[in-house]
């Protein structure tokens, strides 16, 4: 009996400790330094199965390249720069998540959990030349984000189709 308690005492100091160590910020990560685009590129996909890029193809041979890829978001009424303006105003309004950098062509967010405090960099570029929105969605920290970067995107998808 008293090795039952034990165990659940564990238990309890373990997720207690992580959700405390989480409110803290000890799970933010750091911001990458090398968002942006260049060359025509977004930043390439995580190495682990914590992100999406509708880019991921251009870099052949990448380890999560298959399972990182998304489709680019398609333009609202056609015009890329009202498409960038309309997800920065969608996604300044959610909780958790900052507009870090936002110019006619390009925007990039933190979108940070509630509990946990982890933090997703979020890209969107204007690519005229496709006549797309190009974008990237990762986790700072973890090896595995359970799908939460791909249901972002496809939820801004489904809310770009809506007339």
């Amino acid at each position: 009996m008293r090795m039952r308690w034990w165990i659940a005492f564990g238990f309890l100091a373990t997720a207690v400790g992580t959700l405390l160590a989480g409110q803290l910020g000890f799970f933010r990560g750091t911001p990458p330094g090398d968002l942006g685009v260049r060359a025509g590129m977004l930043k390439r996909p995580s190495a682990t199965a914590n992100s999406v890029s509708s880019q991921a193809h251009l870099w052949s041979g990448h380890a999560q390249g298959e399972q990182a890829r998304i489709a680019p978001l398609p333009l609202l009424r056609g015009d890329g720069l009202a498409t960038i303006a309309w997800l920065r105003a969608l996604l300044q309004e959610q909780p958790g998540t900052i507009v870090v950098d936002s110019r006619p062509d390009y925007l990039y967010v933190q979108c940070e959990t509630r509990l946990m405090k982890f933090v997703d960099d979020v890209e969107f570029w204007f690519d005229a030349s496709s006549g797309v929105i190009q974008v990237r969605s990762a986790s700072r920290v973890g090896r595995y984000d359970f799908g939460v970067n791909r249901r972002r995107i496809e939820e801004l998808r489904n809310q770009l189709a809506v007339p």
